[in-house]
């Protein structure tokens, strides 16, 4: 037998139970606040894309319409093509009119031989870009 005695030992016992539980009553009990979700990352900025070239562009239409072009492909008016000249043939580029920010998405099938322009429209890139009447327009060249 124990020397505290039977009696004891489960005083004893008792007591220690009671202290742990006093204890674990004592703590904090768990969070039942929500918690604000974490902040979802911001999307990265899209990257600038980088300028291909600028400069005074015009158009060409049917004097041209049907002609061989650089490319060897047939002029179209109505499609959305341009002429540059360096960049390779079959290259897509937006073309940005800098004082409307209007744009459109062209396809280089020829060349320009001018030291004013960097680029001739068709004129279905030059009706969405709105130079018809003008005829001339300040562009921006961006991969498309």
């Amino acid at each position: 037998m124990h020397p505290l005695g039977g009696n004891a030992l489960l005083k004893y016992s008792a007591f220690a139970w009671l202290a742990l539980l006093s204890v674990a009553a004592c703590q904090a009990p768990p969070s039942t606040t929500a918690q604000a979700p974490a902040p979802k990352p911001e999307a990265a900025p899209e990257p600038a894309k980088s300028v291909l070239d600028s400069g005074i562009a015009s158009y060409y239409g049917k004097a041209h319409q049907g002609r061989r072009t650089a490319s060897g492909d047939r002029f179209d008016m109505e499609k959305l093509t341009a002429a540059h000249p360096w960049l390779p043939f079959g290259t897509r580029v937006r073309v940005t009119v800098t004082e409307t920010g209007r744009s459109v998405v062209v396809v280089i099938t020829d060349r320009i031989p001018s030291r004013t322009r960097i680029l001739d429209l068709s004129v279905a890139a030059a009706r969405q870009l709105g130079m018809i009447r003008q005829g001339l327009a300040q562009v921006v060249l961006t991969p498309a």
